[in-house]
Formats: C-alpha cells, structure tokens, sequence
C-alpha cells in the first residue's frame, strides 16, 4: 500500500532496550517524530511505561502510542529478581540475565510488527534481531545509537565486535585503536578495562549484539552533532560500509527553562533549597540509575565534597536488590557537617528540571551521554567520575573538548582520594583556572539547545521519508 509525500501517517516504531539511560533518548526522539507528524508506537514492558509516562511531561505528543508487552519469565531462574523490568533494578553483574529476558519479546514484539505494518522500526542495540523482523513484513529499520560517536568508533567495527582477540589484552583498549586515523585521547584507563574483562563472556555477547544491530540496519542514526564530535562521525561510515545519520543531541524540551510543568517536577524539598543558594553556585551530584559505587568510593566522595567547601546538592539511591542502604553507607555525620550548603537526597531526581535551576554552576557526573548531554545543555560546567561502561571514553572526550575535568583515580586499581575529588570540583567551579572551562560550558548551551542541531534531525527526518519501503 503507497504512502502519500510527507509525514502524515507514516508510521516508525520504537524498540529501546530496558535501561533509563536508553528509554529516555527513545522517549525524545519520539516526541520530535510526532512533533513532526509521524505516527510513534514506543515499545517497553509495562512497569518502564509506566515510569516514563508518568514523569514526562503531561503534554505528550498525541501521535505516540505506548505498546505494552510483559517481560517474559527466563526459564529455571532464580536469579532475575522479581519484578525487575530495567537495568535500575538489578545489580550491574545480572544484566546478561535482563538482556536473555528482553529476548523472550522477540515473538509478541513480531506479532506485533506483523499486524501494525510500520514503515520504519528504531531499535536498540540489544535487538539485534529486528533487522529479520523488518526485511519478513517489508519494513525498513533504524539502528539508533544513544552513545557518542567517539564510543562506537572505538569499539569498532562489526568484524571487530565479532572478534575479539584482535584486543585480547586489557593493555590494548588503553590506546587509539590502529582504525582511528587522526591524533585521539579516547581510550580507557587501565582500571576501567580490567572491569570489563572480569565479564569477558558478556562482553563477547554485546559485541555480537552491536555488530548485528549495525549490520542488519537500512543505517545508524546517533545521538550527536558534528559541532561536538565532527572527526568520529566521519569516521563510522567508513568502519560500517553504510550510511550514519547524526539525529542532533535530542535535548529534553520537557522539564527546565521554558517548561510550565518545571516547578510541579522539581519536588517542593529540592525547590525550597534550591530557592534559597545563590545564583550560580551550587554543585549537583549525580551518578545516574546503573553507577554503584563501593563503600571505599563512596566514603571518599562525600569526604572530599566536604573539604571542597561548597553549597551542593546529592542525588543518591539505594543499590539495587541490597538490604543496606546507601544513607548507611555515607560517613557519621556528613549531613549535619554539611549543614544548609549541603542537601542530600535519596531517591529519583528530576534531573532535568534540577539542571535548569538558576542556582546550579556544576555538574558532578558518571558521564553517561544522557547526563553530559543535559548538563551542557544548561552550560552546566562539568566534574567527571566515570565508573562503567562506555562512561571512561565520554569523560575523556569531554576533557578533551575542555569542557570539564575528571577526577584522577589510581591507574591500577581505580581507587580516589578525597583530596582529588575536593581539588578537581574546586577547579571546575571557582578556581581561576577553571574559567575557561567554564565558559567553554556556558558555550555549549548554544550548540546543544540550538535546534539547528536542527539541521542534523531535518536531514534524519528526509532519510526516513525517502528511504522508506511500502508495503503490497
């Protein structure tokens, strides 16, 4: 069946994987879809629609429709806690158990798919099995990379994600990998890597996952913009053979400057604090929904943003499936030592709205590209502590593009002092020296704001509407 020119009807459907991180670039991009007259159907199991749909904005596009499927029970497992629905809920270790779950969907997602006739389908990495789905019903489909650029460059190509004895040593991720053609900083720490060797086996499962999500995609759309990462964009098509689309940084338009809903979301606690710092001078700390860290890092970060001096506000929660928690963990008295310039809170944040708040400066993150994308968003200056993942190759694009400073920890064993926590905030937020990084952050707010970014999603939007297959 023909489509007429244009959006009107043009049906994409979402396919996220189940981590905050991944759900809500998902729920953005949704929302510009239906802004732009697409028919959205957003795909999740019921407790993360839940989730999103009540701590989004109370004007949702009308076009997107949420498609409700439960996760199906893994067979003989007991260790898959009950009711876990996202990587938020589960310790970092049992994720290979999530992602083993999130394939049981593959039938009802199909069946779905069989009925709806989407002209487009945008998935995750983790679903690395659309690409078979889309080609049975005629459908063309979308890898959409929530990472930056620089990550997926490193990681490299399908036949090196295949292949993982090309880097058989942790040694051998600390350096610019032989495909990157230009002078690079991205690389991991040596600490960073042994961690993800210690979870060889998953690793080896998510590189066949990416390499089957790039290979079997119509392209590779990414969450970024040549303004920030030119040289890496450049980059992937010749590592894929294919087309990549920058979609623009997607940044929230719900919840900060501008949002009528902005106080409703930001809790009354966390306003009246707010309300009451100066303007431009509070640090918040937050390290996202799959960061834990250890009671020795832990300790170590509240003593050294003690010894800093300055008014902050710490976003916290309880490790997933423990029966500690994390207020146990902090040291005796850190609150009362902090006094009105501090304010911890436990539980989920509205970080968004947190960000837009007048009275914040800076941003202590895990250097998720969710978080870095925010931060910048408000010209937040940035104090980096990555801790998993892809988290270590953001922090050093980030140094690298001045707009922030990472906290140094011991090469071999990842450890941090209190002392190099307390000298780095102080830099990024009052140190003459950190000025410049400062205003570099302030900077960014234009680029990352500017909808022109809008470019990046006009030319995403035109490979959609011309690249899409119809129907008999």
């Amino acid at each position: 069946m023909d489509r007429s020119h244009g959006n009107e009807g043009l049906h994409v459907v979402m396919l996220p994987w189940l981590a905050m991180g991944h759900l809500t670039p998902f729920l953005h991009l949704s929302k510009r879809l239906a802004q732009k007259g697409f028919r959205v159907s957003f795909i999740s199991t019921p407790k993360n629609i839940n989730f999103i749909s009540k701590n989004s904005s109370s004007s949702l596009p009308s076009l997107i429709q949420f498609i409700s499927i439960p996760l199906p029970n893994l067979p003989n497992n007991t260790q898959l806690p009950r009711n876990a629905e996202s990587s938020m809920d589960i310790q970092n270790s049992k994720q290979p158990l999530l992602k083993d779950a999130f394939d049981l969907l593959q039938d009802p997602i199909a069946a779905f798919l069989r009925e709806a006739k989407p002209e487009w389908i945008i998935y995750d990495f983790t679903a690395s099995w659309i690409p078979t789905i889309a080609a049975q019903i005629g459908a063309s489909s979308a890898y959409f990379a929530v990472f930056s650029a620089a990550t997926l460059a490193f990681i490299g190509p399908p036949n090196v994600l295949l292949n993982g004895g090309i880097r058989p040593r942790p040694e051998d991720y600390t350096v610019s990998p032989s495909w990157v053609n230009f002078e690079s900083n991205i690389a991991y720490r040596l600490h960073e890597v042994k961690k993800f060797f210690q979870r060889e086996k998953s690793d080896s499962v998510d590189g066949r996952r990416f390499a089957g999500s790039i290979s079997g995609s119509d392209f590779i759309a990414v969450r970024t913009s040549p303004e920030l990462e030119s040289e890496w964009i450049k980059l992937l098509p010749e590592l894929y053979g294919k087309p990549v689309v920058p979609v623009g940084f997607i940044f929230p338009t719900a919840g900060g400057e501008g949002d009528e809903d902005h106080d409703e979301k930001l809790g009354v606690a966390i306003k009246e604090w707010l309300d009451q710092q100066a303007i431009d001078s509070v640090l918040y700390v937050a390290l996202g929904t799959e960061a834990t860290l250890t009671q020795e890092e832990l300790t170590e970060l509240a003593h050294g943003l003690e010894k800093s001096g300055l008014p902050l506000l710490w976003a916290l929660r309880d490790p997933p499936e423990s029966t500690r928690k994390v207020s146990e963990m902090l040291p005796e008295g850190f609150e009362e030592k902090l006094g009105s310039r501090g304010f911890v809170y436990i539980g989920w944040v509205p970080q968004v709205s947190i960000l837009g708040h007048p009275s914040i400066r800076g941003f202590l993150t895990h250097c998720g590209w969710n978080s870095v994308i925010e931060g910048l968003g408000f010209g937040r200056v940035l104090v980096l502590l990555p801790i998993i993942n892809d988290q270590g190759l953001v922090a050093r694009l980030v140094e690298g593009r001045k707009l922030g400073v990472e906290i140094q920890r011991n090469e071999s064993d990842g450890s941090l002092t209190r002392d190099s926590v307390a000298e780095m905030v102080r830099l990024a937020m009052v140190e003459r020296e950190g000025e410049a990084l400062r205003e570099n952050a302030r900077r960014m707010k234009r680029v990352i704001r500017d909808e022109s970014n809008g470019s990046c999603f006009q030319t995403f939007i035109g490979y959609l509407e011309e690249n899409k297959k119809f129907h008999c």
